[in-house]
């Protein structure tokens, strides 16, 4: 039996990811990105800069939002 793909799934416990590995993982990317700087051309230089600063602001944003 086919499963209808555009079935909303349940997030469970098991789904939850804590803030603090949130931001870990995001810094985690960031170091990637900073290595992957060194070896960009210009345009990617750019994007992947653009988004390490888009990244700051979302750890920034995690770091001041209260606990739920």
């Amino acid at each position: 039996m086919k499963q209808n793909p555009q079935r909303k799934v349940q997030k469970t416990n098991k789904d939850f990811i804590p803030k603090e590995e949130m931001i870990k993982n995001i810094e985690k990317n960031m170091e990637i990105a900073e290595i992957n700087m060194d070896y960009a051309g210009k345009e990617e230089l750019e994007h992947l800069q653009e988004k390490n600063e888009r990244r700051k602001h979302e750890i920034q944003k995690l770091k001041n939002e209260p606990l739920s």
